[in-house]
């Protein structure tokens, strides 16, 4: 009697509870994006500083009387111009006796060059006039070699900086005269994250601009690449050259540059579908149909960072749906309900209005 009332009551519970039932095993409801191929181009910030093309500190190699200076303050000058004199009596005199000695030597050895030719004379003869002649001949270069050394020039067309010194003054060796720099273009030296050393090549575009500057900028491009990355910071030096033909750019001025790389086509996806575990990243897909669309947890290996997006390195082909919201709920190899797909311009909102 009683089971014939409990079966009835049975039934009853049961038809009631099956759409639940059915509900759950559906699994969860979430929110999907399809990832992308995207063109991608890296923009590097650093900060930099500028030096001159070419750069020297003027200062003598002898000890000597200044007696003459032949620039002023800030003067642009070209290569071979004669920056500063010294006392040069002694020099001078010394020159003038072996360049008659180094003369006269010349003479005897065309004289006894002559006889040989007649054979008035023998040929040992001639040989110790031809080593006189060279040994007169090296010490007039000696002699004109010391006496450049009492001129500076200018190496290399540039503008000269402050004098430090005045006419008359003795200098020595090390003594800092003015400096030279070759401001024609200017060199930018900045560091780079190691991470992006794949992207980097010589001929890179550059921009660079300084506040002191007003934030004019000044568009260059990569030079040359260091050969090491400093073990401590994990970066690596990279110089650019910049063009200065109207002379504004000064050596050791802060640049804040903007480094663009090579532009690629990358697989892209939201930063709110990736989960990392330590130094390990992966995602949720969604494979199968929207009736038996079930989760497979794949692992990927991430690039670049951009602004709500992750670059993709490994691990997925474009077109594949990851979930980007409701993952706390969703196990690899359980079934899914997707609610909504994401296309990159709905906000979370309106998605869970749909």
């Amino acid at each position: 009697m009683i089971s014939n009332r409990i079966f009835p009551l049975l039934g009853l519970l049961l038809l009631f509870m099956w759409p639940q039932w059915g509900l759950a095993s559906a699994g969860p409801e979430v929110i999907v994006q399809r990832a992308m191929l995207e063109k991608l181009s890296s923009r590097v910030e650093a900060l930099g500083t500028l030096q001159a093309n070419e750069s020297i500190r003027v200062s003598p190699q002898v000890t000597r009387t200044v007696t003459r200076l032949n620039f002023e303050d800030g003067q642009r000058v070209t290569k071979g111009t004669v920056l500063v004199e010294m006392t040069s009596s002694e020099e001078l005199a010394l020159l003038s006796e072996a360049r008659i000695t180094a003369d006269e030597a010349r003479k005897q050895k065309e004289r006894v060059e002559a006889l040989v030719r007649q054979g008035a004379i023998s040929q040992a003869i001639l040989d110790e006039r031809v080593r006189e002649y060279e040994s007169a001949q090296a010490r007039l270069n000696a002699i004109q070699a010391r006496l450049d050394d009492l001129r500076i020039r200018a190496p290399f067309d540039g503008v000269v900086g402050l004098r430090n010194i005045s006419v008359g003054a003795l200098v020595s060796p090390g003594d800092l005269i003015t400096t030279l720099n070759d401001d024609s273009q200017m060199k930018l030296d900045f560091t780079v994250p190691s991470i992006h050393l794949r992207s980097l090549r010589v001929g890179l575009p550059i921009e660079a601009r300084s506040r002191a500057l007003g934030n004019q900028v000044f568009r260059g491009e990569v030079y040359s690449i260091d050969n090491r990355i400093d073990p401590v910071t994990r970066s690596i030096v990279v110089r650019a050259l910049l063009p200065n033909d109207d002379h504004v750019l000064k050596q050791g001025l802060p640049m804040n540059v903007r480094l663009g790389t090579r532009e690629r086509e990358a697989v892209t996806i939201s930063e709110s579908a990736l989960v990392t575990t330590g130094s390990n990243h992966h995602v949720f897909v969604v494979e199968g149909g929207e009736g038996d669309g079930r989760v497979v947890r794949v692992p990927v290996t991430i690039g670049e960072r951009t602004v709500g997006r992750v670059e993709i390195l490994s691990g997925l082909t474009p077109g594949q749906r990851v979930i980007t919201h409701g993952l706390q709920k969703v196990r690899p190899g359980e079934p899914v309900r997707i609610r909504a797909e994401e296309t990159g311009s709905e906000t979370l909102s309106d998605l869970l209005k749909r």
